[in-house]
């Protein structure tokens, strides 16, 4: 488990009541926090090798929520967890579509943020406890368990950690369809109360990665149930 003493978490948010409030929190539950108000600020500060997690929101000054999380995830795969007013589900997706891990709408428990936080950084990269069984291979496709890594044809696949977690999951057992909800549960722990529509979206772009190396119909679609990861014939 990632310690939270030494995690240090990137507040990019210009409400300063908000700031202060996450800030409190999180000092309290032992992170160490720092932020910046611009979100071109944030995205610079975010691709600093000592931050475990950045907390985004969608209205950020400067550059917004959205554009700063795309831009990151061209050169990072820290856990971004998204902070938005916007109650549309769509805008949601939106969100998650740009390589967000997560997100809480406004306005929010701080200690729903705070339990968020934990949660992606226990199942980060970083985190301790990583797991010591060889890779699993399927066909092209190889899952590194110890690096967090993924290989299609022996070429490197870019994966945020909830993308990661997915592909995952679908691999240690192929052929087999899980229901979105055991998707949920393994990608964001079973206490997660998001939209089903999370999955789907992240299902998505884990695709289209994918598909950029090689990959194609990896993934396919159990309609009305879920997803199972082809076995090759």
């Amino acid at each position: 488990m990632t310690d939270s003493l030494q995690a240090r978490v990137l507040v990019v948010e210009d409400d300063p009541v908000v700031v202060e409030t996450l800030t409190t929190y999180l000092e309290h539950a032992g992170f160490d926090v720092i932020s910046t108000g611009d979100g071109a600020d944030g995205l610079a500060r975010a691709q600093a090798p000592d931050i475990a997690l950045v907390i985004l929101d969608w209205m950020v000054a400067g550059m917004n929520g959205p554009e700063v999380c795309r831009r990151l995830r061209a050169v990072s795969t820290v856990p971004v967890l998204m902070l938005t007013a916007r109650t549309a589900e769509d805008d949601r997706v939106r969100g998650l579509e740009t390589g967000a891990d997560d997100y809480v709408p406004k306005p929010f428990s701080p200690r729903e943020v705070v339990a968020r936080v934990q949660a992606l950084l226990r199942r980060s990269p970083a985190a301790g406890g990583r797991a010591t069984r060889p890779p699993t291979s399927v066909g092209e496709l190889e899952v590194d368990h110890f690096k967090r890594e993924a290989r299609v044809g022996g070429a490197l696949v870019v994966l945020t950690p909830t993308e990661f977690r997915l592909l995952e999951a679908l691999a240690v057992h192929p052929g087999r369809t899980f229901s979105r909800e055991e998707l949920v549960s393994r990608a964001f722990g079973p206490d997660y109360d998001g939209l089903d529509r999370t999955v789907d979206t992240h299902i998505t772009n884990l695709r289209r990665k994918l598909n950029v190396r090689g990959g194609h119909s990896l993934i396919y679609t159990v309609h009305g149930v879920g997803y199972r990861l082809m076995v090759p014939e």
